[in-house]
C-alpha cells in the first residue's frame, strides 16, 4: 500500500511556472514508478510525464515535452514536476500515480493521489 499526497498547485499566470511534489509513504516507495496525469473539466484523465525508479530515461507526453521535467528524490520519497512556461490549455487537476510500471496507460498505475489543481490565466 502506497499512499501518495500531491502539492504545488495554484493560480499562476500564462508564461510562469509552477513545481509539483508528489510525496509518497506506506510501502517501499521508492519502488514504484511514478507517473503524473491531468484532467481538465469535461476531458479525459491524460498522461503527463512519468519517471522509473531508477531516474533515468523519463517519459514525457508530446504536448509538455521540452516545457516540464519529472524528477525523484528517493531520499525524500517524493517526485517533482518542474512546470515551465504554462499555458491556459494547462489548467488542469494535476495527479500523481504509482505503479509497477513506467507507462503512459492510467490504467496500469495502481495508487493515487487526491491531485491538485493548477490554473494558468492569460
Amino acid at each position: 500500500q502506497v499512499q501518495l499526497v500531491e502539492s504545488g498547485g495554484g493560480l499562476v499566470q500564462a508564461g510562469g511556472s509552477l513545481r509539483l511534489s508528489c510525496a509518497g509513504s506506506g510501502d517501499t516507495f521508492n519502488n514504484y514508478a511514478i507517473g503524473w496525469f491531468r484532467q481538465a473539466p469535461g476531458k479525459e484523465r491524460e498522461f503527463v510525464a512519468a519517471i522509473g525508479w531508477t531516474g533515468t530515461n523519463p517519459d514525457y507526453a508530446g504536448a509538455v515535452k521540452g516545457r516540464f521535467t519529472i524528477s525523484r528524490d528517493n531520499a525524500k520519497n517524493t517526485v517533482y514536476l518542474q512546470m515551465n512556461s504554462l499555458q491556459p490549455e494547462d489548467t488542469a487537476v494535476y495527479y500523481c500515480s504509482a505503479g509497477y510500471l513506467m507507462t503512459p496507460r492510467a490504467s496500469a498505475y495502481r495508487y493515487w493521489g487526491q491531485g491538485t489543481q493548477v490554473t494558468v490565466s492569460l
